[in-house]
């Protein structure tokens, strides 16, 4: 017998193609997250087990006249209570994709660092998270542990990327960077002789350009110029860390970064040259300063 079936025809259904969103409330307690949610959608439970554990089912909680508490839902065997909603995401083309291998840099225990390969996702949509740099730390530390953004690096990029393994050491680095008080390096290759961006005797040119109407700033030395192809190797050391920063300063400047499909000019079929190449900082759980820093 349905445990939801007085609710099953008042939950919200959107199919589009591939995707298929369910908002299933329950009824009764005891049924099961994965019976729940192959009675409405009539996807098999193999199939549902597996999205459940890429991110894409969602529980929410009601928490006595509070806002109601939201989170991912990966036990296929959770027991359901009444008053619960269920909220399925389910893109086949989502949970199709394979991430990338992201790599271990050093594992201190209660965080760790990782380079990031381009193409790897910093964060997870309500569809999945499977293809995130935090979700693969999870999947391959030992011993398992959960693992928390602090920061971020768009898709295209790679690099070194910090992720916590406890909430409060977790919010110690994001008021870190809040701070300014860790120190990021980029490797960037950028269309151009950036050499004629620099007043004459300055070595380090500094943007200041606002990025969507907030204050941000880039200091930016050139590494080296290939002639042959008019590019230049820069390093980008930033204090603030707006999204695309590092972008829409250079292209803003006239010089746009190599493989940039969104604010290049278009002239390169090479993966976006920019790379998160060092990380400095105290750390916050034994005081010691910490440098690492990888360039490919």
């Amino acid at each position: 017998m349905s445990e939801i079936s007085t609710e099953a025809e008042q939950s919200v259904s959107e199919v589009n193609g591939s995707q298929v969103e369910q908002h299933i409330p329950v009824v009764n307690d005891g049924q099961t997250a994965v019976d729940c949610l192959a009675e409405v959608t009539g996807i098999s439970k193999q199939k549902l087990k597996t999205a459940m554990q890429k991110g894409c089912v969602w529980l929410e909680q009601s928490t006595h006249g509070a806002k109601p508490f939201i989170q991912r839902l990966r036990r296929a065997k959770k027991p359901l209570k009444a008053g619960e909603v269920l909220h399925l995401y389910y893109d086949e083309t989502v949970l199709s994709a394979e991430p990338p291998s992201a790599t271990l840099v050093h594992d201190a225990g209660d965080y760790s660092i990782w380079l990031k390969p381009s193409g790897m996702l910093s964060q997870g949509s309500k569809w999945g998270d499977h293809c995130t740099i935090y979700r693969w730390a999870e999947q391959h530390l030992t011993p398992e542990r959960p693992a928390f953004i602090v920061h971020r690096l768009d898709r295209p990029a790679n690099g070194l990327i910090i992720l916590a393994h406890k909430k409060q050491v977790a919010a110690a680095f994001s008021k870190m960077f809040e701070e300014r008080s860790i120190e990021k390096h980029y490797r960037v290759l950028v269309e151009g002789d950036f050499a004629q961006a620099l007043v004459t005797g300055e070595s380090v040119k500094t943007i200041r350009d606002e990025v969507d109407g907030k204050a941000a700033c880039s200091h930016v030395r050139i590494l080296d110029y290939d002639a042959a192809a008019n590019e230049t190797l820069l390093d980008v050391h930033i204090e603030t860390g707006r999204k695309h920063q590092i972008r829409k300063h250079l292209s803003g400047n006239g010089y746009p970064v190599v493989g940039d499909r969104q604010y290049g000019s278009g002239r390169s079929e090479r993966d976006l040259q920019l790379q998160a190449a060092l990380l400095r900082f105290t750390c916050p759980v034994t005081g010691e300063l910490r440098e690492f820093e990888h360039v490919v």
